[in-house]
């Protein structure tokens, strides 16, 4: 049911290049966004300014426009919340946590990192939970005072509850994290630098967010959340709890987890490879949900009037890259003519092109596309199939020319050459003939005998329809092709 008071948001860090568990997250989220009518909210944190960067920013903003996405607030487009870069919201989080610390929710803690790191390794040792132990949680003021006088420096922390924190996560149900397991944690470093613990939700809660849908690595800090947001609500800088929903992790070899190290990880080698980016979204969206049980192909549009997140599976989702192929394939079948033809020119032209500019032939195009249509898996198939058409010698492919010249090539390419001679080149069925009745000559199948030819042709075994090309190539480039293969095995 439809409720347009949903607003979910996605908050990545320009670090890096996006990465398609990431992308899995924003489309998850902004598909819930659209299915109820609500708001989705783009939100940069960038408050660490050793790793962030503009170029990532720019990454970033230029990804989501290629996938698609719109956003009702956020860079570039505003809002009531605004600003939504939270290097530009510093203000804000220090007034938060003064308030938190004047209102007893957070402490001053001077324990430096030796001392931390002793009492670990003694919890450790005894068998007890290991966290922070709360030593500095109820200091007189004789003891901060003392703290003081050695030049100690203090991060603020969170008091935690000592009650269990039980709520109702969206895709796994009801869980409860005892005290023991969630000890108090930093909201400011000693700087005075607030840390990711204290902005995102308040950032969350000041743009009234509904419901926090992230990845499953997260779901340790929720109860620390919940708690702040009590806190929030208390002080009057909340005013409710978003529903939280945590999604399942995406598996790459070995049964791990898919990392930015994994090459099959960065959203850039999809899109340089050419992946539609309808194509790849379908794909992602089948890691840890199902439009249906006999149905993996569908639009974007088909995904939003069914996508919800109680549907959402929580076991993990492994990342296959050859269904995620198969599935864009067939979204390029799913193409007008006119609209794949465009999408292949940027694989038409430099530096994926390896013909001159000059060389290429717009009305060749236009007759081999809808041919390459129904072959290609990515785009970027698209300049090995059709290079033949443009080069003014077909590609040297030594590993094609030994698959292909076994036997007797040269007799074969004799007399297939002088059937094609005679043969009619508008039409494609009457090229064929004239090979096959070659083969048959030299007791040799269709595929067989066509193979020589292909790679005389077109320098590759494998490749669009051979009597189709032959037909869009022409007769004389074709006969003088097949010469220049007969005299390199004369040679």
């Amino acid at each position: 049911m439809a409720n347009a008071n949903v607003r979910v948001r996605f908050c990545p860090s320009p670090t890096g290049n996006p990465h398609v568990g990431l992308v899995r997250t924003a489309l998850f989220n902004w598909a819930f966004a659209r299915h109820h009518g609500g708001t989705f909210v783009f939100r940069i944190e960038d408050t660490d300014a050793a790793r962030d960067s503009e170029e990532s920013y720019g990454q970033l903003l230029d990804s989501l426009r290629w996938l698609g996405f719109t956003w009702d607030e956020g860079p570039e487009v505003g809002g009531p919340h605004a600003p939504y870069r939270q290097s530009e919201r510093m203000d804000i989080y220090k007034d938060v946590a003064q308030k938190l610390l004047d209102g007893g929710y957070a402490y001053h803690c001077y324990c430096t990192t030796e001392e931390l790191d002793a009492r670990r390794a003694a919890a450790r040792a005894a068998g007890k939970p290991s966290g922070y132990d709360g030593h500095c949680r109820e200091l007189t003021t004789v003891q901060v005072e003392a703290y003081q006088g050695e030049h100690r420096s203090s991060i603020v922390r969170f008091r935690m509850p000592e009650e269990p924190i039980t709520f109702t996560d969206l895709v796994r149900g009801e869980l409860t994290f005892t005290p023991d397991n969630v000890p108090d944690f930093g909201i400011l470093r000693a700087n005075g630098a607030p840390l990711y613990t204290l902005v995102n939700p308040v950032d969350d809660a000041l743009m009234e967010i509904t419901h926090v849908l992230r990845g499953e690595d997260l779901l340790s800090s929720t109860p620390r959340q919940i708690a702040l947001y009590k806190a929030l609500i208390e002080l009057g800088v909340a005013k409710t709890t978003p529903a939280f929903g945590h999604l399942p992790y995406v598996m790459g070899e070995g049964n791990k987890k898919l990392s930015k190290r994994d090459p099959e990880a960065s959203l850039n080698l999809y899109r340089e490879r050419g992946f539609l980016p309808e194509g790849l979204l379908n794909y992602l969206s089948l890691l840890g949900w199902s439009f249906s049980k006999d149905q993996d192909i569908f639009s974007i549009d088909e995904m939003v009037a069914k996508f919800d997140i109680p549907d959402v599976n929580a076991n993990p989702a492994r990342f296959d890259l050859k269904k995620a192929e198969s599935i864009n394939a067939d979204h390029i079948r799913m193409l007008d003519p006119k609209a794949f033809a465009d999408a292949c020119a940027p694989w038409l032209t430099a530096p994926h092109a390896n013909w001159a500019p000059e060389d290429f032939d717009a009305a060749a195009w236009e007759r081999i596309a809808p041919y390459a249509q129904t072959r290609v898996t990515v785009l970027s198939d698209i300049t090995a199939n059709v290079d033949f058409l443009f080069l003014k010698e077909p590609v040297e492919d030594q590993a094609s020319w030994d698959k292909a010249m076994k036997g007797d090539p040269a007799a074969l390419l004799t007399t297939a050459r002088e059937n094609l001679s005679a043969a009619d080149w508008s039409d494609p069925e009457s090229l064929k003939q004239a090979v096959l009745t070659a083969g048959e000559t030299h007791g040799l199948k269709l595929g067989k005998a066509q193979a020589p030819v292909r790679v005389a042709v077109t320098g590759r075994t494998i490749g669009l329809p051979l009597f189709e090309s032959l037909e869009i190539l022409g007769k004389d480039r074709s006969l003088s092709r097949i010469d220049a293969t007969l005299a390199k095995l004369a040679a």
